[in-house]
């Protein structure tokens, strides 16, 4: 018979993810899909060894399932000016081109992963939406700076 671990276990486990890992990354969009990445897609358990070996694996599952739905909800509900801001960070942090991370991430749509399993369908709703609006800003200002860029480049002089 497994036992429940205890809400302390839980607690400090949560405090030690966010602590140890969760701050080392760069904001909750990035801190979102890390903790969606820990996740068994077939069982959907999380598992992270390092929580488990300091608590117990029942406990950092928990406190990752926990950190992964709180993330999750502040996003949904966080302002859409900043839910941007985050998607642009974290796809230049991963100094690949811009516009072909863009085109990947509306082609894949891998940010489904993100979604924490037990969620509100409304939620998840908007939070793809959310994606779905910050990726067309993102790609319509890209756009916009290579144009600008281009048109700032001086013109050749004809015959010279």
């Amino acid at each position: 018979m497994k036992s429940q671990p205890k809400r302390m276990d839980i607690e400090a486990a949560k405090e030690d993810l966010k602590t140890r890992t969760l701050s080392q990354l760069g904001n909750d969009f990035a801190r979102l899909l890390y903790l969606s990445s820990l996740r068994d897609f077939s069982t959907g358990e999380y598992h992270h060894h390092g929580l488990a070996a300091c608590f117990s694996e029942s406990a950092a599952s928990r406190a990752l399932t926990v950190c992964h739905q709180e993330l999750f909800y502040s996003l949904v509900l966080s302002p859409l000016e900043s839910f941007v801001v985050q998607i642009d960070r974290f796809i230049r942090s991963t100094h690949k081109d811009y516009e072909s991370v863009l085109s990947a991430s509306e082609k894949l749509q891998a940010y489904n992963t993100a979604v924490p399993s037990a969620c509100d369908p409304m939620a998840a709703d908007l939070f793809r939406s959310n994606i779905k609006i910050a990726m067309e800003l993102l790609k319509s200002s890209q756009s916009f700076q290579e144009r600008k860029s281009q048109s700032a480049s001086p013109r050749p002089l004809l015959g010279l």
